[in-house]
């Protein structure tokens, strides 16, 4: 006999018998079916038995694993990538390391195969989840944030839901039948609880197409039981386990109140203060008295009256006054905003009454505002008593449901529940058609009863040239030749399989068959392919991103709440030139004296908004996106380490290295060329230089010695010229002188002859 339950195991246990609806149980069994149909269990057991004594073949074509894996592959072909917008100016950089710390935490907990996982539950089971947790002992304590991937089957939702991630659900239950010893290995501490615990049903329940089966209903149970279990007898004893997630609204208090000034912080300002006035007050009477003597100058030179001279002087000393009146009102409000500081907190009701209780905090409040917030609420039950019960830093359900087609209840339809019907089509076609030819190629015989040896046609009557002997009297035996299948049959296969391909989006060309896209240009591929991904386009972006922005919401309330401390993230980042990195959160800022004043990146009280990105699941073509990427580079927008980190390339970051390092050769050998050329060129100038100054010294010298001879030249004519002119006054002497000696003859001869005549 059950012992009684708590109350809240008696309540869990309530909420968990009402969920339990025939809606529940019909979807169950009908994607049950579809899992099984996935896994290549595609026969019941009455089916295989009924297929064996026909002599039928019980093999099976399975055409929905391909269509599956497709899905799947469309899906998680890319990590999710997220993306934080600070809400204030200071939040900025913080939400730039959000990135960061959703990657580390995705990494840490192998997301991408939980991602998988989920993905496959929602196109074979129609819903997948998952669920954000935080494990306590991670981090030596500290805690670590991370991700795990609940059975849909495990997972009960109110049926009252309306909303595609079930935020509105007045309760998400999960339930598992585990043994007290797993159970012990989760929780050490309360050992003595779990081992005290009862389970109150033996009902596990299985949809599987072979459930009736004995072989194989809760094989997964009878694994536990063996006799080769970890666990001793009583902690291999099977019991109920409950996670019930609620949402409560609790009631708040924004509170804002006055801060006590800090007594070091005055007597720093008031410190700073007197000796900024005193240099203040100096400064001015310097500058006072340099004005006081230009102005005696000014007055002693008749420039300036003094009655001038005083009147300036005592606009000076007033202006001086109000600087100094000025400065110390300035330091007066900054004195009282220490003081009067205000900052404002969020309290729970029952906190913010205790507090109010104190007449030194009470005096402080300057204002209080009510209001109420969502808390989830986890109360864990083992059997018939409560584990524990607490309260998540979370605003929304930490459980995050991927749907494959939503129904706007919390039964959605799967990928495979359409196919099933064609699968059966096809494999009764192709069991009949092995069979018909199995029929056709071993020849069945009639006979007349004693007419034959039948051991002897049983063993030489299909051996070529086989002589099969008949007795007289008798008619031999007469062949039976099976139907010929209609030609309809066979092409009622090939359109089942189209059928198939277009219930479900993927196609033959999509899971690289080339027989359609054989003679296509690449273009060509590159737009079929486009075209016949819109369908998955269209799931993705209504039913896996929600949920994949959710789940980045609740790493982000969950991180805020366990990463408080000082804490270093290694990121991997295998597509980067450097595959790991390291980033900082909660870094602590000290004053002069040693004491910690602050944080930079102080994570938990950043505010931001977290979105994914866009298509970040994709899959990427990576021969059109390395096109890309060349085209890109020979414009100039990228360079070729850009391009090679994008690549698959083995040792990439060493050969990024090598190529940096030769650029960085590269650039050195241009800037000496540089150089050099700029030496070669002030060579050429200083050789033009001197040239210039060679020729300048030559046609200095050439003008020196052109002066000389210009002079020497000068000189040689003034004195030919002195000498032609002496030489012509002599000449001219001789002249004068031949001449009056002949004018003397002839005077002579006339002289001469007048004396004759007489």
């Amino acid at each position: 006999m059950a012992k009684k339950l708590d109350k809240n195991a008696e309540r869990v246990n309530r909420i968990y018998q009402h969920s339990k609806t025939d809606n529940r149980v019909q979807w169950e069994y009908i994607n049950q079916k579809g899992c099984d149909f996935a896994n290549d269990n595609q026969l019941t057991y009455d089916e295989k038995v009924a297929l064996e004594e026909q002599g039928m073949p019980t093999f099976t074509i399975n055409r929905i694993l391909p269509v599956v894996e497709m899905l799947n592959y469309y899906a998680t072909a890319s990590n999710p990538r997220w993306q934080a917008v600070g809400v204030e100016g200071s939040d900025i950089d913080v939400a730039t390391v959000y990135s960061d710390i959703a990657d580390y935490i995705w990494n840490n907990s192998a997301g991408d195969t939980l991602l998988s996982n989920a993905i496959n539950d929602a196109v074979t089971k129609s819903l997948g989840y998952l669920l954000i947790t935080v494990d306590p002992d991670a981090d030596r304590g500290m805690g670590e944030v991370v991700i795990k991937q609940p059975d849909p089957f495990d997972v009960f939702i109110d049926n009252k839901s309306r909303d595609i991630l079930f935020r509105d659900a007045a309760y998400i239950l999960i339930r598992k039948i585990l043994p007290k010893g797993h159970l012990i290995q989760q929780f050490p501490d309360s050992k003595r609880k779990i081992m005290a615990a009862s389970s109150n049903t033996n009902s596990y329940e299985n949809y599987s197409e072979k459930a009736a089966d004995i072989d194989q209903h809760d094989f997964q149970y009878k694994e536990m039981n063996g006799n080769n279990s970890m666990y001793s007898e009583e902690e291999n004893e099977l019991v109920e386990f409950f996670e019930m997630y609620e949402k409560e609204k609790i009631p708040y208090v924004n509170v804002f109140y006055k801060v006590p000034p800090d007594k070091k912080v005055i007597a720093n300002i008031k410190e700073q203060a007197a000796k900024q006035t005193e240099d203040m007050r100096a400064e001015m009477m310097v500058a006072m008295k340099e004005k006081q003597l230009q102005m005696t100058q000014a007055v002693e030179q008749g420039k300036m009256l003094p009655e001038r001279m005083q009147l300036e002087l005592k606009k000076e000393m007033e202006m001086m006054e109000n600087q100094l009146k000025s400065f110390a009102i300035e330091i007066e409000n900054k004195l009282q905003e220490e003081a009067s500081k205000v900052e404002n907190d969020v309290v729970s009701k029952k906190e913010f009454t205790v507090l109010m209780k104190d007449t030194l905090f009470k005096s402080r409040v300057v204002d209080s505002i009510n209001f109420h917030e969502n808390r989830i609420r986890l109360c864990c039950i083992v059997g018939d008593k409560t584990l524990y019960m607490k309260y998540l830093p979370l605003q929304e359900y930490p459980i995050i449901p991927f749907h494959y087609k939503w129904t706007g209840t919390p039964f959605p339809m799967s990928a495979v529940s359409p196919l099933i019907g064609k699968q059966r089509e096809m494999n009764k076609a192709h069991q009949l058609m092995i069979h018909n030819a199995s029929l056709g190629s071993s020849l069945r015989w009639m006979y007349e009863e004693g007419s034959i040896d039948t051991d002897y046609w049983e063993k030489y009557s299909s051996a070529p040239g086989a002589l099969l002997p008949k007795r007289q009297g008798y008619d031999p035996p007469t062949p039976v030749q099976p139907f010929q299948l209609n030609n309809a049959f066979f092409g009622l296969v090939n359109q089942g399989k189209a059928d198939m391909e277009y219930l479900a989006g993927i196609y033959s060309s999509m899971q690289g068959d080339t027989g359609s896209t054989a003679d296509m240009p690449y273009r060509g591929m590159l737009a079929m392919d486009e075209y016949g991904t819109r369908r998955i386009k269209y799931w993705l972006k209504n039913c896996i991103e929600p949920a994949l922005k959710q789940v980045g919401e609740i790493v982000k309330q969950y991180s805020q709440a366990v990463y408080t401390a000082h804490k270093v993230f290694r990121i991997v980042q295998p597509n980067a030139i450097t595959e790991e990195r390291t980033v900082e959160i909660n870094v602590p800022i000290y004053n002069d004296f040693g004491e910690a004043i602050g944080k930079w990146r102080d994570y938990p009280s950043a505010k931001f908004d977290v979105k994914i990105i866009s298509g970040s699941t994709l899959p990427v073509n990576r021969w059109a996106y390395l096109e890309e990427l060349k085209q890109l580079m020979n414009l100039g927008v990228v360079d070729d380490i850009a391009v090679l980190a994008e690549t698959d390339i083995r040792n990439k970051e060493k050969i990024i290295k090598r190529k940096s390092l030769y650029a960085q050769l590269k650039n050195q050998v241009a800037s000496l060329e540089e150089e050099l050329k700029k030496e070669k060129g002030s060579n050429e100038t200083l050789e033009r230089q001197v040239i210039q100054s060679g020729i300048k010294n030559k046609v200095m010298q050439g003008d020196v010695e052109l002066s000389k001879q210009l002079h020497d030249s000068k000189s040689n004519i003034l004195k030919e010229e002195l000498e032609t002119k002496a030489q012509q006054k002599h000449l001219r002497k001789i002249i004068d002188s031949e001449n009056k000696m002949a004018k003397e003859k002839v005077n002579n001869k006339i002289n001469n002859l007048q004396k004759n005549n007489i």
